[in-house]
């Protein structure tokens, strides 16, 4: 479990943790939108979970916290992986992809990474022979258990 000063963002000790990223937030091209694309890995299994967007400040706090922090375009604001589920990230490695334009986080991850309540993300495989789409990967836990009553 993290402690409170771990995962706080805010104040001087935030300031100064976040100065030492300022060389690898320079490495990174962020679009347009000043969102960099994020791929959650397993750091143990190499299993691909998710994808997600990062602006700068994710990228700072997700290094400084040592936890997945990522920008919500729905909500327009950062989403901490787990903040409101309880199925956090912790981060092992950050990687810069070779042109700057994608960021890797390699994570524990507790619990099921997709608001789906399945591990991953990427739970549909297209046959690209037939077009057809299979479903990989069932719910591991019920959206409701982790959200409460969802809409979407």
């Amino acid at each position: 479990m993290c402690s409170t000063h771990d995962t706080d963002a805010t104040g001087p000790a935030a300031a100064r943790a976040a100065d030492r990223f300022d060389a690898a937030v320079a490495r990174i091209h962020f679009n347009a939108d000043g969102l960099v694309p994020a791929i959650a890995q397993d750091a143990t299994t190499g299993e691909i979970l998710m994808m997600a967007w990062m602006n700068e400040a994710a990228v700072r706090e997700t290094l400084a916290t040592r936890r997945g922090v990522y920008w919500s375009r729905s909500r327009k604001g950062l989403w901490r992986k787990g903040e409101s589920s309880g199925q956090m990230q912790h981060l092992k490695a950050f990687r810069i992809d070779c042109d700057g334009d994608t960021v890797l986080l390699l994570v524990d991850q507790h619990g099921v990474a997709c608001h789906t309540g399945r591990r991953s993300c990427f739970f549909d495989e297209v046959n690209p022979e037939t077009g057809d789409i299979t479903t990989i990967m069932t719910p591991e836990i019920d959206p409701e258990t982790l959200y409460g009553r969802r809409t979407d």
